[in-house]
């Protein structure tokens, strides 16, 4: 948003400030939700002031918000699309979305219309825990009526759209110009302070959450404990078998996160009541686009399928989506939840733990009663919160993939595991060097000091990859060592011992630890093996590395040929003359030149193309044999070396 053309710009930075206010507690929002909005004078083109109101975007975070994630809208437009005027749910959003004033604008909340309907300058809306404590329990209005009486206004539960918009509408017709009231409780939904500066929106809404905290049993908001959770027992193989089979239901590689601490994996053993209290559904059918309509109790997936086809009963079946649970509390697995991202997996565990929360305080009031199934499942299939979910999933060739490098902390192992990142990829990055774990601020990277070497290490990281991500689809062994240069008779066994142990026997045992998880890849395992020009074209005084990485070929080789059947690619990659990695320092690089009477430019393109061979692009090639375009293709060697005549 174009903060020049606001005629006040100090009331947009006052509402950053009062919704960032919001965002700072996840007991008010979580995860993109909640929104707010101005109403000020926005001058246009033809330097004419206009009434604007400015809205959050959907989705967008409330915690770290700023100016450009508000949409100015034209409120005369917006206000248009209220009663009398009787809009199609599905026609809001192409209505809200034309009459943004800045097409570089975000998305504009799917609750615009209450907040145009409203007559205050300043609008915060929340799904604070409290709130819904107060309202999802056995009466929720009688609850609501005890704990706000005439301080607020309380309306029926009404999806969030036109429906709400309208009933809001209608309220404040019926008020007849005299605002009695500064805040909005909606049943089974959240609440809608206002007024016409933010502090006092900000004070209206903490006297409403304060009211409700105030009337439960639980106004000191202890946390749910986590005291009988059942820490690192989840079985890494039972959990990738998991995540193959509700991939295969989804239709798409999913990510599945094992949450040993949590306090719902905790309610197994402890309060099994406040567990099947929160399996009964969300507390806002605003959460249900991530967690699904309700927890899984065990990983049957049949049984879901069923539940949830009765859930969807009466809709056309081409537009029911897939059944599979987000979330599961279960004996084996533990509590797991599903997305597409770490980031997903993570949003879906806090917001069923804060469900957890709200069906514990609700027992104040007479116990947890959820939203109806109807207004849940009216949500879910709104096509503006279907449209939502889509844009906050990632994308590329490798979304909802697993991808395991070695060596990534530098050179061409970095260079491979980036690539994957970029293409889409949870990355799980091993090296020897510390710095592996900070290379990249991505949900979808887990960095991980390993000594290839010791099989123990190897194990252990593969259990924290598993529990993390669910699996494993993608395997890089990048890791290893060019040794100095030492001719046969000056080779001694610790320096032939160690190469061989770093670039071949670390392989070996890799194979065997990933093979498991690679076999429950939802689209097929793929390996990716860098091996050299070497194999091919040995040279004198390279006699360690040549023989390891020959060997390392031939350790392809024979597990394409044993993997095959188990739907498991493996090819191999064969570089040569790069020289952008930590091996070839500019000393090195001009010494090699010298001996061959050439520039240094002239010998890094000592091949048949003249061509410099990079890391990035040897990262670029590894993503796409491990992507679909490879789906055929395995026991390949496949060389990128700019040409070489004795390869060729």
């Amino acid at each position: 948003m174009h903060d020049p053309l606001v005629s006040d710009a100090a009331l947009v930075d006052e509402l950053v400030r009062a919704t960032r206010c919001l965002g700072a507690d996840p007991a008010l929002v979580l995860h993109g939700g909640g929104n707010s909005s101005v109403k000020a004078d926005w001058t246009g083109v033809d330097g004419m002031a206009d009434p604007a109101l400015i809205v959050k975007g959907s989705g967008h975070d409330m915690r770290m918000i700023t100016a450009e994630g508000f949409a100015p809208l034209d409120l005369r437009a917006v206000r248009r699309l209220l009663p009398p005027t009787v809009v199609h749910p599905d026609a809001v959003m192409p209505a809200l979305m034309a009459a943004r004033l800045d097409c570089d604008s975000p998305t504009p909340s799917v609750e615009t219309l209450v907040h145009a309907a409203l007559p205050a300058r300043f609008v915060l809306h929340s799904h604070a825990d409290a709130v819904l404590a107060v309202t999802d329990s056995a009466d929720g209005r009688a609850a609501a009526a005890r704990v706000w009486g005439d301080s607020v206004a309380v309306l029926e539960y009404a999806a969030p759209g036109y429906p709400l918009g309208a009933a809001v509408a209608e309220l404040v017709a019926s008020w007849r110009g005299s605002v009695p009231v500064n805040a909005i409780v909606v049943l089974g939904h959240g609440v809608f302070a206002f007024a016409d500066t933010a502090e006092d929106a900000l004070a209206a809404h903490d006297a409403t959450i304060a009211a409700a905290l105030a009337a439960l049993r639980e106004h000191d908001r202890p946390e749910l404990s986590t005291a009988s959770s059942a820490a690192a027992t989840v079985d890494p193989r039972a959990l990738s078998a998991f995540r193959s089979r509700i991939s295969d239901v989804a239709g798409v590689p999913l990510l599945v996160t094992a949450h040993t601490h949590s306090p719902i994996a905790a309610l197994r053993n402890g309060d099994l009541d406040l567990l099947l209290e929160t399996a009964r559904g969300v507390a806002t059918p605003d959460h249900v686009t991530w967690t699904g309509p309700y927890l899984a109790l065990d990983c049957d997936l049949d049984a879901y399928a069923e539940r949830y086809a009765s859930y969807l009963s009466g809709l056309e079946e081409a537009t029911q989506p897939a059944a599979f649970p987000k979330a599961v509390a279960d004996d084996e697995l533990g509590f797991v939840t599903v997305g597409a991202t770490p980031a997903e997996t993570a949003a879906v565990a806090e917001i069923v733990e804060h469900t957890a929360w709200v069906a514990r305080a609700a027992r104040s009031f007479g116990g947890y009663r959820p939203p109806a199934p109807e207004h849940v499942r009216e949500l879910e299939m709104w096509s503006a919160q279907r449209a939502k979910t889509h844009r906050r999933h990632g994308g590329g060739p490798h979304a909802g993939k697993i991808a395991l490098v070695t060596g990534a902390a530098s050179g061409i192992g970095r260079a491979i595991a980036l690539s994957l990142l970029q293409d889409g990829a949870a990355v799980a990055a091993w090296d020897i060097s510390p710095t592996v774990v900070e290379m990249s601020d991505s949900d979808r990277w887990l960095g991980q000091v390993v000594d290839v070497t010791e099989a123990d290490a190897q194990e252990r990281a593969i259990d924290e990859i598993v529990r993390k991500f669910g699996g494993l689809d993608i395997l890089v062994p990048a890791a290893g060592i060019f040794p100095a240069a030492k001719h046969l008779s000056e080779l001694d066994d610790a320096l032939w011992a160690r190469t061989l142990a770093i670039n071949v026997t670390s392989v070996q045992t890799l194979f065997r630890l990933a093979h498991p998880f690679l076999i429950g890849a939802p689209r097929g395992g793929r390996v990716i093996v860098i091996a050299s020009k070497n194999v091919a074209a040995p040279g004198p005084g390279a006699a360690a590395y040549s023989a390891s990485k020959a060997a390392l070929n031939q350790l392809a080789r024979i597990a394409a040929l044993e993997w095959a059947g188990d739907g498991v690619r493996v090819n191999v990659v064969n570089p040569d003359a790069v020289f952008d990695t930590g091996l070839w320092t500019p000393e090195l690089l001009a010494q090699r030149a010298a001996h061959y009477g050439v520039t240094v430019e002239a010998y890094k393109r000592r091949n048949l193309l003249h061509t410099e061979v990079t890391s990035a692009q040897i990262g670029r090639l590894v993503s796409v044999m491990a992507s679909s375009i490879f789906d055929s293709v395995t026991g390949a060697q496949v060389p990128i070396d700019g040409g070489n005549e004795r390869v060729i």
